[in-house]
């Protein structure tokens, strides 16, 4: 592993060692810290399942739908919790799920064949291009140049970069990874030093806007990619990019990049003088940057007009990943496909799908829509009850796993709760778009929480930001996004 330090991330320390403590005992810490991982994860396995045979006790439920309500307790738990890495709770529910016979192979693996997946993979494989060829950086040097007189600027053109970019990444941790850096040298130069209110609010504007308003982008984040797929397997139900776009973005894209940069500059305020940026001589793009640009320009195209020519943006982000293979282009190579494009996230996807086919192929769904309308006060004729009634779900069991399994939870019990709110189907599925796109907790979205560890951001300061941006999603933008779909026909 390369010690090289990221750019505009300070050098690791170096930390004296008295002889006495060089030849002190190893302590036992990475073991039992292991072993104490294990037995939490244990623990809260075991807590899964004997909460689902109390409740099936309770109910009567058959064994079989019992045992399919303790593995997807059970998975959803560990990825909430953390007590096992991401790849090791995915893999052992894709291992359980068949070796228990909860469901046929077909339907526990039926995630790495949905458009998602190949959606996700194919913005993996061109944001490796992107930052291959340079065609990245060139980018962030033209938006950053001379838009930096003030504080409120600086914030304003890192969250539309990042908000931008996710017109032609579909990869929130891809955009991240892409914009960290960047952000971080210009913190630099503008002499924003680590633990400076202008280096904290950067960082987080590039955390937040990285994700939160890319939801309301189709092909740009896991849980709208992930809504995609569930919608068209689960209901032949097919999203098309223009309306999603005009529906969700509008408020929840573009006016809350606006309110997050206002709030941004109010929590993190900077009143120091900024540095002034050299002007540098920008070399022409090279044969590479020019291909890549005009592939990316052909994906969005292809992305915007989807519902003309009938061709799933999953298959368009192929086709582009496909391009940038070619030997004859040259912009990946095979080692850099081997090295750079992580499995991890991959798994990710593949799972959460796998588990949203197991609650809907064991009629799970079924059981748990039959308790919430048991539960819930939903009614035909009372549209805004109905609605707040849905997000409040969506939001409490966002609260207890991540939100891009939201959509894998919320999808397969989309058709009974449309029949129950007299809603159509499809506006029930685009209900979850507010839920998964309004993050508590910066642990909802795991790429929030790598941009704060690129940039050095405490847990502290992003919930902060986190629980003042939804409070006013909440008060204003949702209110707001209720009136646009009652305009736009979506509502009665």
């Amino acid at each position: 592993m390369s010690n090289t330090s990221q750019p505009g991330l300070p050098p690791p320390a170096s930390i004296p060692v008295s002889p006495s403590a060089s030849k002190a005992p190893p302590a036992a810490g990475p073991a039992a810290g292991k072993l104490s991982d294990s037995v939490r994860a244990a623990t809260v396995i075991a807590l899964c399942v004997a909460a689902v045979w109390l409740a099936g006790r309770a109910t009567g439920a058959p064994g079989g739908l019992l045992l399919a309500a303790a593995l997807v307790l059970s998975t959803v738990c560990c990825w909430a919790l953390g007590v096992l890495p991401e790849p090791a709770t995915t893999l052992l529910f894709f291992l359980c799920a068949v070796v228990l016979h909860v469901a046929p192979a077909s339907v526990v693996f039926s995630g790495f064949a949905s458009t998602a997946w190949w959606l996700m993979f194919g913005g993996a494989v061109t944001g490796v291009a992107l930052r291959q060829t340079g065609l990245a950086q060139r980018l962030a040097a033209i938006i950053f140049r001379g838009r930096v007189g003030s504080y409120r600027q600086v914030i304003g053109t890192v969250a539309v970069s990042a908000v931008g970019l996710a017109f032609l990444m579909p990869s929130t941790t891809g955009r991240v990874l892409l914009l960290m850096p960047i952000v971080l040298a210009l913190a630099d130069r503008l002499g924003f030093a680590p633990g400076s209110n202008g280096r904290i609010g950067m960082v987080l504007t590039v955390a937040a806007a990285s994700y939160m308003p890319p939801t309301t982008i189709l092909p740009a984040n896991i849980p709208n990619s992930v809504l995609l797929g569930a919608a068209s397997s689960l209901y032949g139900v097919n999203l098309s990019y223009g309306s999603y776009l005009l529906l969700h973005f509008p408020i929840l894209g573009l006016l809350k990049t606006v309110m997050l940069v206002w709030l941004v500059c109010r929590m993190f305020p900077e009143h120091g003088p900024i540095a002034a940026l050299a002007r540098e001589q920008a070399s022409a793009p090279s044969r590479q940057e020019k291909w890549l640009a005009v592939i990316l320009a052909l994906a969005v195209a292809g992305f915007a007009t989807d519902t003309l020519h009938g061709v799933s943006p999953a298959w368009i982000s192929l086709a582009a990943c496909i391009v940038c293979l070619l030997p004859g282009v040259g912009l990946v190579s095979s080692r850099m496909l081997a090295e750079q494009v992580h499995l991890t996230p991959l798994i990710y996807v593949a799972g959460f799908l796998g588990l949203g086919a197991v609650v809907e192929s064991t009629g799970l769904g079924t059981a748990i829509s039959t308790a919430l309308l048991r539960w819930l006060p939903l009614s035909p004729g009372h549209t805004a009850s109905n609605v707040a009634a849905l997000g409040a779900v969506g939001a409490s069991l966002g609260l207890m796993t991540t939100l891009p399994g939201l959509p894998a939870v919320l999808a397969p019990l989309a058709k009974q709760l449309a029949q129950a709110t007299g809603l159509s189907l499809e506006a029930v599925l685009m209900l979850q778009v507010p839920v998964f796109s309004t993050v508590f907790f910066p642990y909802q979205s795991p790429p929030i929480v790598i941009a704060m560890q690129l940039g050095g951001v405490g847990l502290r300061d992003g919930t902060r930001l986190c629980l003042a941006l939804a409070a006013l999603t909440l008060l204003v933008l949702l209110p707001l996004d209720y009136f646009w779909w009652r305009l736009l026909g979506y509502l009665p």
